[in-house]
Formats: C-alpha cells, sequence, structure tokens
C-alpha cells in the first residue's frame, strides 16, 4: 500500500487500521500512538502530447531500461498551475518555448498512485535535451504508437480529436 511504515511524528510502526470516514469505512496506514494517518492519496503528474514541426515527439528517460519513448512528463511545483507546470517541464526538459497550450483530459494511473493531467503543447524551437532525457523521436500522427496504459491513453483521445483513429502498441508480444 505504500513504503510508510513508522510515524513520521513518533517513530511509532504503522499498522493498517479501519476507520469510518465520510465516504464508509476506509483502512488506511495509521499510528495507534498519536492518531497520525497517511492518507496514501494520488499524486498529480503533468504529461503534454508536444506537437512539434507537425509531428509528436516522444522521448526516453535515462532511467528506463527499454527503448520506450513517451511523453514529456513531470510534477507541479508548489505555487504554480498545471498550466505553468506543463510549460515549465517541457522547457526544461526540451528547451522548446510554448506556443499553445490546450487541456486534453484527466486520467487515473493507479498501478502508480497517480492522476495525470495531460496537455497538447504546440511547441518552437530548437530541441536540446535535459540529462534526464536519453532520446527523442518524432512521429507523423498516423504512425504514432499509443501504449495501453497512463498517458497512453491521453495520447490516443487526442489523435481521436484530430480525426485519427489510434494505433496501440501490443505489450504481450515483448
Amino acid at each position: 500500500m505504500s513504503e510508510y511504515r513508522f510515524c513520521p511524528q513518533c517513530a511509532t510502526p504503522l499498522q493498517l487500521v479501519a476507520q469510518m470516514e465520510d465516504g464508509g469505512e476506509k483502512q488506511r496506514l495509521r499510528c495507534t500512538a498519536c492518531g497520525w494517518t497517511h492518507w496514501n492519496n494520488p499524486t498529480p503528474v503533468l504529461a503534454a502530447i508536444v506537437q512539434y514541426r507537425d509531428k509528436v515527439l516522444l522521448a526516453r528517460n535515462a532511467a528506463w531500461a527499454g527503448k520506450m519513448y513517451a511523453l514529456i512528463t513531470g510534477f507541479m511545483e508548489a505555487g504554480e498551475t498545471p498550466r505553468e507546470g506543463i510549460a515549465r517541464e517541457i522547457a526544461e526538459e526540451t528547451s522548446l518555448s510554448v506556443q499553445e497550450l490546450n487541456l486534453v483530459g484527466v486520467y487515473d494511473f493507479q498501478r502508480m498512485n497517480q492522476v495525470i493531467i495531460a496537455y497538447h503543447a504546440l511547441c518552437e524551437g530548437e530541441v536540446k535535451l535535459s540529462p534526464e532525457l536519453v532520446d527523442y523521436k518524432l512521429f507523423g500522427y498516423d504512425e504514432v504508437k499509443c501504449w495501453p496504459a497512463g498517458t497512453g491513453h491521453a495520447l490516443a483521445d487526442w489523435l481521436r480529436g484530430r480525426g485519427i483513429e489510434p494505433q496501440f502498441t501490443d505489450w504481450t508480444r515483448r
């Protein structure tokens, strides 16, 4: 359920305890000594479908073992809006400037306990990748392949909005 094992306030081992809450009974990690609760709420993640030179830019993260390419993603900083955050992430990771930014949708990604806020970003400039990314590729709208999870659903919805039926990768053939 979580990486928490001990209470961050008093160091007592946490226990899975059921309690009544507004929505009914919930089991959460709780401290039986001081009452601290680990809520384990999903983390908001920002994602961008970067449209660059009339293609979709997908990038490969340096930490990934495989050869997968994905959307530009990142976390919001305190004090910024989701729009400001994704524009900052695009600039930090690709050096591109955002000319237009539109919300595509909000997607659950329960495997990572995240909520993805996805945008379409029309971008200009010259790509210079941050050390976080090792490569990027540009894909035509009819040749980009979506993945059946998280940000892949956002890419599929954006393609459908452009009148293109998305193609999905088959992860079972790896």
